[in-house]
């Protein structure tokens, strides 16, 4: 049997309820752990610049021990 003011079962309002459920879970950026925003240390961006050739074995391995030195300090 057909109801007119159902639409498969559901009301309208129902409808729209889902739709906005359903673009707010999926189309909303949110953050993802350990996915979107995750912080870069410094040594990621050296060894970031490093793949890339933007620096050399000797300036990476300069820069590696000044980044070291430096956690080595904070801890």
């Amino acid at each position: 049997m057909f109801y007119y003011n159902y639409f498969w079962g559901m009301d309208l309002i129902w409808w729209f309820i889902w739709i906005i459920l359903l673009f707010w879970i999926f189309a909303i950026p949110y953050d993802i752990p350990g996915q979107r925003n995750r912080k870069r240390s410094p040594f990621d961006a050296l060894q970031r610049r490093f793949a890339s050739g933007e620096i050399g074995p000797e300036e990476y391995h300069e820069r590696k021990k000044i980044i070291e030195m430096e956690y080595i300090q904070r801890s």
